[in-house]
């Protein structure tokens, strides 16, 4: 005889996020056809799972309920999350767990760069929970493991998404000098927003950290963000790309956002396939080297393939300006 499993979501999202029980619900809205995925079950995604638990390493993929996990874990690209799984901010759009973190796992950087090369992975992406009870915010952290990878797979491209390093003075330099391939933060959404949807970070701390990683070395790719879907307006997307251009970020990523309980902030809009092709086309007359924008478009996603094309795209502008 089968049986109906219900789940709550109000009940999961209060074990998970204790600081959002208070919040009104927000109904969840079926999704629309263009952005539903198939569940995973390929081979592969079973073996890149098991490696994961085997290292004892978080995944953003699973942490944040990212909707390409099948696809990419398929091919044994997992963006992992270091510093552990518990976030010191408590995003109303995010779905990792929010409260007070355990101290540093100092083997991490060692289990990472092992991951890394049994994937044998020609480009990892390496992201981590906000650490704000740091006084560097992590960012040795983050070059350790930037200098195990490296160490242990000389071959493979980084790419970083770091926190925004809020009041960490002298954090930045830490993690440039460390040299990743690519720096990625997130803006996440346009600065009207901000209060509700993003209120422990600061807009234009997240543009002087993307600024500031150009002004230490310039050779290093920058790469940022939004999720479409939370009330913005056509025009302050475009505001924040002019602002991204100022700042010199050379890879822009639009992607929808999805609601992972009841307790987060509601989507407010779809966003269709052929909007986000008319927010692409503006963001490449605006002058980035890449453009990745989709309602299934996530920082990580295809970034191996992407960091090809940002190369490419260089080297083609440099020698447009000879």
């Amino acid at each position: 005889m089968s049986q109906r499993i219900t789940i709550d979501h109000r009940e999961m999202s209060a074990l998970r996020h204790p600081e959002k029980a208070h919040r009104p619900d927000n109904p969840i809205q079926r999704k629309p056809s263009w952005i539903r995925v198939k569940a995973p079950n390929h081979p592969v995604y079973h073996e890149t799972r098991a490696l994961m638990r085997e290292a004892n390493l978080v995944t953003v993929c699973e942490e944040a309920a990212c909707p390409n996990i099948g696809e990419c874990w398929s091919q044994r690209h997992a963006t992992m999350m270091i510093m552990g799984e518990i976030c010191t901010r408590a995003c109303s759009f995010c779905n990792v767990t929010t409260g007070l973190p355990k101290a540093l796992d100092t083997d991490e950087p060692r289990r990472v760069a092992e991951a890394v090369a049994k994937l044998g992975l020609k480009h990892v992406v390496i992201t981590s929970v906000d650490r704000d009870d740091l006084a560097d915010g992590g960012a040795r952290h983050f070059a350790h493991v930037i200098q195990s990878i490296r160490a242990a797979s000389p071959e493979t491209t980084i790419e970083i998404l770091t926190p925004d390093f809020l009041r960490k003075p002298g954090a930045l330099e830490i993690v440039v000098e460390a040299r990743p391939d690519v720096f990625n933060h997130n803006i996440e959404t346009v600065p009207r927003l901000y209060p509700t949807i993003r209120p422990g970070a600061r807009y234009y701390q997240s543009l002087r950290l993307l600024d500031g990683v150009k002004r230490l070395d310039p050779s290093i790719f920058t790469k940022s963000g939004l999720m479409l879907g939370l009330g913005e307006e056509k025009m302050e997307v475009w505001q924040v790309m002019d602002d991204f251009r100022v700042a010199d970020v050379d890879f822009l990523t639009l992607g929808q956002y999805l609601q992972p309980s009841v307790k987060h902030a509601a989507v407010e809009k779809f966003v269709t396939p052929e909007e986000f092709d008319g927010y692409a086309a503006a963001a490449r007359s605006k002058g980035f080297l890449q453009v990745s924008a989709s309602p299934l478009t996530r920082s990580s996603y295809h970034a191996d393939s992407d960091f090809a094309k940002l190369q490419a795209a260089r080297n083609s502008r440099l020698k447009e300006s000879l």
